[in-house]
């Protein structure tokens, strides 16, 4: 394909082309190469597997489902923190032909309602509880039904197509199987067993919906196929040349794609071993398990790595052995991504983008990228996927001109599950996921991402970057972290606010920051207003979430959004 050298276009080749594999013949292909490698740790729960042993109890895990009742194409929720169960559970679940169903640990009642309902589950695999959430409680709440039913046969008006509960505890839970029942219901697979309904899997076949943009409104079901995963997962632990040799310190989500694919489907692809230091996000247990367990990769968002170089024994562990992992989920601050290369021996550290309805990545930096490169951009398309950068009208902007990234290629969901028409508002007839980011391409095909297209200020008929602001701040030795958003403002539309989580032991005024930024930065991006708090909104990926932060602010500043004509 000829394009012209200045458009924002690019196409990612590779010498090694698309796998035409399901997720579950990633594990058995690695069983089969690797099959006493470790393949899964998880510290919390003090678990070890090995490749073959692993296959084995996904073979059991797959066949109580199936024994239970569920059958290919049914939708199999899980709700729960990071554990063996997890794993094992996304594995059988390819295994059976089910289609796995994430939800979010941080979930409520209504949310949970809406997930259920929207995709049908059939079965729901759950912890008991985590943090501040009961779980058995709020499916209680939910499901009256649920205390008198027989254990595996639900009946329930509210939600006709629920019939299977499985919970995470030991203990015997009235209308519940526990995780232990299910995987007896397996059997001893033994050295004979037939091969399950998996072969007849085909790649192509929807496998897992995620939900998106929780923060914003109504969650959307993105529904990805295994090719989609697996492929992705593959490339991205093609981009930190992972080896079974390695192995990944994963104390992302399992929920979301930075687990779940660029975590275990990375390493799994690889021979390399997932390790899991705890449930949820705990920067001591990090630090810890990258210590004990000598792991060579770590993945995180900016913010717990900057829990993690801020935490007070942070000099106690020997993290020597790290060489690469990834950071992304939100915008990785350059002051922090040389922290991380410096003070946690992360020199081939890289930085990836994409969304969940991208599988997740479409660009990440490579070990080999300049240093310059990696704090400065998000790394070069990734292989086998397509990107344009457009304007408002739909054309293709020239280099180094910012615009909305759009992507297309074997990554793009099929579609948001039942919803056609929230569908068509973002995967047009052509194939292109339009992503709602703001990004810029250079010369050589480095990706920088400048913002989100809602997030952008317009203050007097200047276009802002939140984005660039905050990694001008950064550089003030006072500011640990910082998010910019706009707030209302009668004369210039919006004005520019930063919040900023101070350093330990330092202050600093707003006439203060001002007085750095002046002659440093336009005059028309110097915030008014400067806010000190001690945390920000966050989902449970770390993404920093603007608009409620933008809503606090304009309630602290006594602000009024002034009507539009």
């Amino acid at each position: 394909m000829h394009v012209d050298a200045n458009a924002s276009f690019v196409q990612g080749s590779s010498e090694i082309g698309l796998l035409y594999r399901t997720v579950d013949d990633v594990l058995r292909a690695a069983a089969a190469q690797w099959p006493d490698r470790p393949g899964l740790i998880v510290r919390h729960q003090q678990r070890r597997r090995t490749f073959r042993e692993l296959d084995a109890e996904v073979e059991r895990v797959a066949r109580g489902l199936v024994a239970c009742g569920l059958e290919p194409g049914d939708r199999l929720g899980i709700w729960s923190p990071n554990n063996t169960e997890w794993v094992l559970t996304m594995f059988a679940a390819a295994r059976a032909g089910l289609i796995l169903v994430n939800i979010n640990p941080a979930y409520r009642s209504s949310e949970l309602e809406f997930a259920l309902r929207q995709v049908g589950c059939r079965g729901l695999i759950l912890a008991p509880s985590f943090k501040t959430s009961d779980y058995l409680g709020m499916l209680r709440n939910l499901i009256p039904e649920v205390g008198s039913a027989p254990a595996g046969h639900l009946i329930c008006a509210g939600f006709p197509r629920l019939q299977i509960l499985v919970q995470l505890s030991a203990a015997e839970v009235p209308g519940f199987l526990s995780f232990a029942d299910l995987t007896a219901a397996g059997g001893d697979t033994g050295r004979g067993a037939e091969r399950s309904s998996s072969q007849e899997l085909d790649p192509d076949h929807p496998y897992n919906i995620q939900f998106t943009s929780g923060t914003t409104g109504r969650p959307k079901g993105a529904t990805l196929t295994h090719f989609n995963l697996v492929n992705n997962g593959y490339f991205v632990g093609e981009a930190m040349r992972l080896t079974p040799d390695d192995s990944i310190c994963i104390p992302v989500p399992m929920y979301h794609c930075f687990g779940m694919v660029l975590g275990v489907l990375a390493a799994m692809t690889h021979g390399a071993a997932a390790v899991f230091p705890s449930e949820g996000f705990d920067p001591l247990a990090v630090l810890e398990t990258v210590h004990a367990e000598r792991c060579t990769a770590l993945h995180g968002v900016p913010t717990m790595f900057i829990a993690e170089l801020e935490h007070p024994r942070f000099r106690e562990f020997d993290l020597s052995s790290l060489r690469t992992g990834i950071m992304a989920g939100s915008s990785c601050p350059i002051a922090v991504m040389r922290r991380v290369i410096d003070n946690m021996h992360m020199r081939e550290v890289t930085i990836a983008y994409g969304m969940t309805e991208t599988s997740p990545v479409s660009f990440q930096s490579t070990t080999d990228d300049p240093i310059a490169r990696r704090v400065s951009s998000v790394g070069r398309v990734h292989p086998h996927v397509q990107v344009k950068i457009i304007d408002t009208q739909g054309r293709v902007v020239p280099r180094g001109t910012p615009g909305e990234l759009c992507t297309r290629g074997y990554s793009v969901m099929e579609g948001y599950w039942g919803e056609p028409e929230r569908t068509r508002e973002v995967l047009d007839g052509a194939g292109w996921m339009h992503t709602g980011d703001l990004a810029v391409l250079d010369g050589v095909g480095y990706c920088n991402i400048v913002g989100r297209v809602k997030d952008i200020i317009i203050r007097g008929g200047e276009n802002i970057s939140p984005r660039e602001i905050e990694e001008f701040l950064y550089r003030h030795p006072a500011v640990l972290d910082v998010a910019v958003v706009g707030v209302p403002d009668r004369k210039y539309g919006e004005e520019v606010c930063a919040c900023i989580r101070l350093r330990e032991g330092m202050q600093i005024t707003s006439e203060q920051l001002r007085e750095f930024c002046r002659d440093q930065i336009a005059h028309y991006k110097v915030p008014r207003y400067v806010r000190c708090i001690d945390s920000f909104p966050m989902t449970v990926t770390g993404k920093i979430q603007k608009y409620l932060l933008r809503e606090r602010m304009c309630h602290e500043l006594g602000l009024v959004e002034e009507p539009h004509t």
